[in-house]
């Protein structure tokens, strides 16, 4: 039987760490359940085809799934080489019974509990070995301060303060920042000085460059390593992503007509839209990797192979004209 074909290998330094990542990392938020029910046989197997497929980054977080995502993570992954993959997670919300800061996108979360967003000293390192405890590993690698804009105030000093003392004990290897919003990044990385690298959901990527304007010339400045995730816009871009697109009630007319742009900038240039979404952050000097959702092993599959398709200079070229 042919060996499955090895994508992603090539490992790339993040940032000021002393990490390796794989150019292509595994968002775990849809195997604990978001929008859509994910069984344990399948979200281990979409790992599994992941790591076949070269993948060594791996991102979960408490909140995905009520812990149901870290746990799975620690099915597929704690009998593997330790020091073969990198893992995150992130702090900012406990997971505990009654928990009132429900979010209605998980489709199987665990009766009874919920996440309560706390970014204090205690709580950040009550999270944190809760996280080890339900992965049942023994490190984190990157640890993310997840949604400091909920209570940057308290994030960005009690939280950022465990975190300091976790990485100056070596039980973690970096601190990074979980975003959605590249201004928020910014600031804190202006403020603050420590952080080794920044998650950014949705904001470099084919329909938002706003990362640009200010947090990539920065993180580019300071060595500091940004992971672009959400770069299909929670299926906005896909022609098809499981149904309705994620995250939109109705797909805004003027987002419309700029994928309707891309979709002929790619047909001339015999482009795949998914590849070009996939490739574009990584030409980015400060962005080393980019991080997907997937949840079955075809979608990790298919994922991989548009960040192998060989896309011309002209395409890129007439991207950035446009």
């Amino acid at each position: 039987m042919e060996a499955p074909r090895v994508v992603g290998v090539r490992t790339v330094e993040l940032g000021r760490t002393e990490l390796r990542v794989s150019e292509l990392g595994l968002g775990l938020a849809s195997i604990g359940g978001m929008f859509a029910a994910v069984s344990q046989q399948q979200a281990v197997a979409t790992i599994d085809r992941a790591w076949e497929l070269g993948v060594r980054l791996f991102d979960t977080a408490p909140v995905y799934g009520y812990g149901l995502s870290e746990q799975r993570a620690g099915l597929a992954l704690r009998g593997r080489s330790r020091g073969e993959f990198v893992l995150c997670s992130k702090v900012g919300r406990l997971i505990e019974p009654g928990g009132p800061d429900l979010q209605p996108i998980w489709a199987e979360p665990p009766a009874g509990l919920g996440p309560r967003l706390d970014f204090s000293y205690a709580a950040t390192i009550r999270s944190f070995e809760a996280s080890l405890e339900r992965m049942g590993i023994d490190r984190i690698d990157i640890l993310h301060i997840h949604d400091p804009d909920l209570d940057y105030l308290t994030a960005s000093t009690e939280a950022f303060r465990a975190l300091t003392e976790l990485r100056g004990r070596g039980t973690i290897g970096g601190i990074s920042l979980g975003v959605n919003h590249a201004d928020v990044a910014a600031r804190f990385l202006r403020e603050t000085s420590g952080v080794d690298c920044v998650l950014l959901a949705g904001r470099y990527t084919l329909l938002d460059q706003t990362a640009e304007d200010e947090l990539l010339p920065l993180c580019e400045k300071l060595d500091i390593a940004v992971l672009a995730a959400g770069v299909f816009h929670g299926g906005v871009l896909p022609d098809t992503a499981d149904g309705a697109p994620h995250g939109y009630e109705r797909v805004p007319k003027d987002v419309l007509r700029r994928i309707d742009g891309l979709r002929e900038l790619c047909r001339r240039h015999d482009v795949p839209l998914l590849a070009a979404a996939v490739q574009f952050p990584l030409r980015h000097p400060a962005v080393p990797a980019v991080v997907v959702g997937a949840r079955s092993p075809r979608e990790i599959t298919e994922i991989a192979a548009w960040l192998d398709h060989e896309i011309p200079d002209a395409f890129w070229g007439a991207l950035d004209r446009a």
